[in-house]
Parts: structure tokens; C-alpha cells; sequence
């Protein structure tokens, strides 16, 4: 079955936040690490659950080659691989491990796909030639995305059920992360502008890093602090939205960045850009207990 979510908008186009900080490498309160996926070209850090496990992709041949999924658990990598697809990536995981993802065909489709107790389940919307899941909770609903008609839609799966989820007057809508709380994130695109998104209790909330010309939003914790990208003069910059206060994440020296979760005890992951043009995952571990 499944539903089309029709919200009101509060604030289109309002600027949560009115000042930003800097988060430099010479703020001792964290520690950046870098995560490659052993002997990969490429490697993206997607997501981290509260217990320290990391989700993601690599790829072992050329960056435009197809990705793996991965996860990084008490230090070790492990493999994520949907049965028969030509590329999958890893992109959400919850408390319990529980992990969700896209892979692809032969045929160039794109499907979504849970991983839970050791075994693949494909998810996909009705009628859509593209799917992905991006984000799952303790209790099991997902959020993603799917192409119908040529249209990108944001979803989420609950209980079975598929709701459409579009951001009012948009002309895509894609949704990344949810929380505990059922507070959804991600990003739509509006006279060609791409902006972030929070859906909470029923209500759309536009996210833009102010002066930004691009901003997303990728992912939201318990606490309700939400995590993205952002671009000002053609740079990609990380940024975490915190009690209405945006917070600049670059990792040091990088080209370009992007943060894509942070877990409840303030552990961020994401993925940059260096100035050779290799994509790294990070990790920003937080010395708060």
C-alpha cells in the first residue's frame, strides 16, 4: 500500500539559525581520523549508530567504478554485498545493526535493501524504476527515495506501508535520515535550488546555511541535531545545525567536504575530498563521555 503525505509548510525558505562557528583542526575538544577502505580509491563514511559502527561504500578499481558496501565495527571492515548486483552501497544503520542500502542491477535499476540478522530484503515502491533506502530506526521505519514518472519522491516505509513524502511546490524531494522521534530529514529542489528539510510533527522547515547557494540536509540524531553540506563560493563544507546554531566541519585540508550523521554522543562521520582528488571517509570522535 501507499500514501501521500500532504503537510503544511512552516517557514519556506526561512534560515534556521542566525550564526555559524568554525570547527577547526586546532579545537582539541575532537579528533579526526580518516577511513579508507583497504587498498579502495574511493571511500565514504554514510552513517554511524550509537555504539561506534560505521556504515558506507568504497570502490577498488577507479572512482567512477561500481561501490561495496562496508562495515566498520571494533576496528574491522566487513564487506556488504546485495546477492547478484553489480554495485551496492551501505548507506544507514541502527542501534540494534540493522542496515539499509541501494544496490544495482544488470538491467541499471536501482533498488533499496534491508540487511537484518544476515539476511537481504529488497526494497522497493511500487511502479518505481529507482529506489533507495537511506535511513532506518530502532523500531524498523525507513526513509529513502524513489523515481516514478521521471520525478524523484521522498518515502517512508512503515509497518509496510509506503507515504510519499514531498516538500510543498518542489520539484524533487528526496528524504536521508530519520530519527527515533519519527523527525525526518533530507532535501528538495525549488526554481533549481537545492535546499534541506525537516519534517517534524506534521511540518515542513526549509534548511539553508546562510549565504550558502546549496545546502542538504543528511542526517538528524536522537537529539535532534541535523547534519549536512553546504556550498558558498563553489567549496563544499560540512556543517552541524545545533540549537539553531550552525556549526562549520571541514576536515583539515581538505578540497571539499560533506558530514553525514552524528550519533548521540557526538561522534561524527562523513567523507572529503583531497587536493590530489581522492575521496576519504572520516571520522570525528568526540571526547564528551
Amino acid at each position: 500500500m501507499q500514501r501521500y503525505l500532504r503537510l503544511r509548510v512552516l517557514a519556506l525558505g526561512f534560515v534556521l539559525g542566525s550564526t555559524s562557528n568554525v570547527l577547526a583542526q586546532e579545537d582539541h575538544s575532537a579528533t579526526f581520523t580518516t577511513i579508507d577502505f583497504p587498498g579502495a580509491t574511493k571511500t565514504l563514511a554514510l552513517d554511524i549508530n550509537p555504539r561506534g559502527d560505521i556504515v558506507g561504500s568504497y570502490d577498488l578499481a577507479n572512482p567512477a567504478g561500481p561501490d561495496h558496501g562496508y562495515l566498520l565495527s571494533g576496528g574491522e571492515f566487513t564487506t556488504i554485498d546485495f546477492p547478484g548486483a553489480v554495485a551496492t552501497s551501505a548507506n544507514g544503520i541502527n542501534p540494534r545493526g540493522d542496515i539499509v542500502g541501494r544496490y544495482d542491477t544488470a538491467d541499471k535499476r536501482s533498488h533499496g535493501f534491508l540487511l537484518s540478522g544476515g539476511e537481504f530484503a529488497s526494497i522497493d515502491f511500487p511502479g518505481a524504476t529507482f529506489t533507495t533506502a537511506n535511513g532506518i530506526t530502532p523500531s524498523g521505519d525507513i526513509v529513502g527515495r524513489y523515481t516514478l514518472a521521471g520525478v524523484t519522491h521522498g518515502y517512508l516505509l512503515s509497518e509496510g506501508q509506503f507515504t510519499t513524502i514531498d516538500f510543498p511546490g518542489a520539484t524533487s524531494t528526496q528524504g536521508f535520515r530519520i530519527n527515533p522521534s519519527g523527525d525526518i530529514v533530507g532535501q528538495y529542489t525549488f526554481a533549481g535550488v537545492i535546499h534541506g528539510f525537516l519534517l517534524s510533527g506534521g511540518e515542513f522547515t526549509s534548511i539553508d546555511f546562510p549565504g550558502a547557494t546549496r545546502t542538504i540536509a543528511y542526517g538528524i540524531n536522537s537529539r535532534g541535531d541535523i547534519e549536512g553540506q553546504y556550498i558558498v563560493a563553489g567549496v563544499n563544507h560540512g556543517y552541524v545545525l545545533s540549537d539553531d546554531q550552525f556549526t562549520t566541519i571541514d576536515f583539515p585540508g581538505a578540497a571539499q567536504n560533506a558530514v553525514r550523521e552524528m550519533n548521540p554522543r557526538g561522534d561524527i562521520v562523513g567523507d572529503y575530498i583531497d587536493t590530489s582528488g581522492n575521496e576519504h571517509g572520516f571520522l570525528l570522535s568526540s571526547k564528551e563521555p
